[in-house]
């Protein structure tokens, strides 16, 4: 059994517009690093024995964005969501959980141990520490990603 590797930037677009069903538009982007004052969601996947082994992480506005579109919700009520409130609603919350569940399938290639959602954290949920350390490896794809209709944001994919 080989060991689980980073997926393509296109294999994350071509999974998000399957998804989304909207031409989402990704590209290189800055690292989704948790912090006091940067909400992230954090999805813990993990292997058949329990063992954590990757991460998704995104900015609160892509967590609102790629929730929001898979609901098929009001862009503005999503967006206001993010600028006024900064925290998800209950819907976007259980939005966003299916779409980080989905994303369990980019790790999930012939060879590598199966991979399935075990978590999510949701923006603001208190992180334990030592996923928060893990979040931090440099073994990693970090890329701005742009939900048309509704606007743009971070997603960081991490294997620990």
């Amino acid at each position: 059994m080989t060991t689980l590797v980073l997926p393509a930037a296109k294999d994350v677009r071509d999974m998000l517009v399957g998804l989304l069903g909207k031409p989402v538009a990704v590209a290189p982007g800055a690292p989704v690093t948790p912090g006091e004052k940067r909400p992230v969601s954090l999805a813990v996947y993990v292997d058949p024995q329990l063992a954590v082994n990757a991460l998704c992480l995104m900015d609160l506005p892509l967590s609102a964005y790629t929730g929001g579109a898979l609901a098929m919700l009001p862009p503005g009520g999503v967006q206001d969501a993010v600028e006024e409130d900064g925290e998800l609603t209950t819907m976007l919350t259980e939005a966003l959980h299916e779409v980080v569940n989905v994303l369990s399938a980019l790790f999930n290639v012939p060879g590598a141990p199966h991979s399935k959602l075990y978590k999510l954290y949701a923006p603001g949920d208190d992180l334990p520490a030592d996923l928060a350390e893990m979040a931090a490896a440099f073994n990693r794809i970090d890329l701005a990603v742009d939900v048309p209709g509704y606007g743009k944001g971070a997603l960081s994919l991490v294997i620990p």
